[in-house]
């Protein structure tokens, strides 16, 4: 985290006097925060005019050898330009085997997500991630990810953002993922279990994340506390929204997290976001009193809230060797509108009230072992199914996973995990799974996010 290192700057910059007034304090946290902001602008700045300096020199040598005509402003241009041009590259790879039982329609008892994607067993290769990043100019930079499996390449991500606008304010536009609750930026690799919680597969579906496309409007407060807002609107195509195809905006989003160090050896964060979002004609499953099944369109209003908490530990504030992280989220989703049936139902109102949270603790005890526990638990709520009440069955089942990991890392670009788990996400079944997975990262790779 971003105010983990300043803290430390902070600490180092006050030696030998201790006795400073809190208003100096202040001056030299806010130059901190000033160099941090506009490091990556003077470093592009510094980029360009070394390559527009060996461009000139060599164009000198070569006049002075040959003496050719001066070539045109306009080509020496574009050759700078072209050499400018120097993008971060990383490939993701990502595979596993997974021994787990054979469910067909696999999804969670009382929630509408689903898909075979999740029941894919013995050994296969995950999306493998091509990402390209790099410094537009010294005021934008940008970044796409590109996500591949089984013969598809898909567009995960692709947004550019400001490097100059000063205050503490970034702005993002493009496809990104959403801002809200904690794990939801992080990609697959990030994970510090070989799959998503079971909230994020409530939430979102079976790509458990849920990606924007739109604009994104961070600010920083210029505060010793960590205090960052932001906020998103979109065209909420992605699921539990659905792509309308209007001229307005079909999703928008709020959050907020403030964050401190307690002391030099902990750091922690919390945060609060909120979802809005509209789906039209989304189609889900339901089964009737005589087990039949009855297929439901459902238009309307959803919203979510969640809340999310993480703290970390490492011994002097040096995670290289040891460190402990526990982080947990929760959120209640609200859907409101109608439901179009077709088979043993009639078109009538439907709303839901459901409710879902984990937590998990990650202990490296070497600087290449780690180790971690996650549980999890989802509660189906109310499902009031209108003039269907009498016709359609409501789901009353709390979904419960309980999982145990052990992974290692030869470097911060390789890792192998082995991962155990009782998963009583359907209702009558219980299934132990067992997944061996692995992550590598070749090129450049940005650190993670705190």
């Amino acid at each position: 985290m971003q105010k983990t290192f300043a803290m430390a700057a902070l600490l180092a910059a006050s030696c030998g006097a201790q006795a400073a007034s809190d208003a100096d304090l202040a001056a030299i946290r806010a130059q901190i925060d000033e160099m941090k902001k506009t490091y990556e602008q003077r470093i592009a700045a510094l980029e360009q005019k070394l390559v527009q300096a060996e461009s000139q020199a060599s164009s000198q040598a070569k006049s002075e050898k040959s003496a050719p005509a001066p070539a045109p402003a306009e080509s020496r241009q574009s050759v700078a330009t072209a050499n400018a041009f120097n993008p971060e590259v990383s490939l993701i790879l990502q595979g596993q085997y997974r021994n787990a039982k054979n469910v067909p329609g696999r999804g969670i008892t009382g929630f509408v997500p689903g898909g075979e994607g999740l029941n894919a067993r013995g050994f296969s290769v995950d999306e493998t991630e091509l990402v390209l990043a790099a410094n537009i100019d010294p005021y934008w930079r940008g970044q796409v990810i590109v996500a591949m499996a089984d013969g598809q390449a898909n567009i995960e991500e692709a947004w550019f953002q400001s490097l100059a606008i000063g205050q503490g304010v970034g702005l993002k536009a493009g496809r990104f993922r959403s801002g809200i609750g904690y794990l939801n930026e992080q990609h697959p690799h990030m994970w510090d279990f070989a799959d998503a919680p079971l909230m994020y597969q409530a939430m979102f579906g079976e790509d458990a994340s849920y990606v924007q496309d739109g604009v994104q409007l961070k600010w920083l407060a210029p505060t010793s506390l960590f205090v960052e807002v932001g906020a998103e609107v979109g065209r909420g195509a992605n699921f539990p929204g659905t792509d309308r195809n209007n001229n307005g905006t079909g999703g928008g989003a709020l959050h907020v997290h403030v964050g401190d160090d307690v002391g030099v050896a902990n750091s922690w964060r919390a945060g609060a976001s909120w979802l809005k979002t509209r789906a039209s004609e989304r189609s889900s499953d339901f089964v009737d009193i005589s087990g039949a099944t009855a297929q439901g369109a459902f238009a309307g209003d959803s919203t979510t809230w969640l809340a999310d908490f993480v703290w970390k530990w490492a011994p002097n504030g040096n995670s290289a060797h040891q460190n402990f992280k526990f982080q947990s989220e929760y959120f209640v989703r609200e859907e409101k509108g109608g439901l179009s049936c077709v088979g043993a139902c009639v078109d009538s109102s439907y709303k839901t009230n459901q409710s879902g949270w984990y937590a998990q603790g990650v202990y490296q005890f070497t600087p290449q072992w780690r180790a971690g526990l996650r549980y999890e638990q989802l509660d189906s709520g109310t499902r009031d199914f209108g003039a269907n009440a009498a016709n359609l069955v409501v789901d009353s089942y709390r979904p419960k996973k309980a999982s145990a990991m052990v992974d290692y890392s030869w470097s911060e670009f390789s890792r192998v995990r082995l991962q155990v788990a009782q998963d009583k996400s359907m209702f009558g079944i219980t299934d132990n799974q067992l997944t061996l997975q692995y992550v590598m990262s070749l090129g450049a790779h940005g650190a993670h996010k705190f």
